[in-house]
């Protein structure tokens, strides 16, 4: 048996597959520490990377069932800090 993250994995059985949904978003240079501020102190939530910090562009990688939790933080989030959705990978 090995481990694969918090997932026992069984020789000779197949893991379940892993799916994360993302979201592309852009959010200015100087509200980025802020906003990452916030998503990581929702445990589990979300993942957040910078994709291209030149053109301020980040992506947060999520389960698919926390999609509509995730969507309802950034609309809570618009009149503090401009989150604009580039869409989906």
């Amino acid at each position: 048996m090995t481990d694969v993250g918090n997932h026992r994995e069984r020789a000779g059985t197949r893991s379940p597959q892993f799916q994360m949904a993302t979201l592309v978003i852009r959010v200015p240079a100087a509200q980025m520490a802020l906003f990452k501020a916030i998503i990581e102190s929702y445990d589990n939530l979300a993942t957040l990377r910078t994709e291209d910090p030149a053109e301020e562009r980040l992506k947060l990688w999520f389960s698919p069932e926390t999609k509509e939790d995730i969507e309802s933080l950034l609309r809570s989030l618009a009149p503090a800090i401009s989150v604009q959705c580039l869409g989906q990978d």
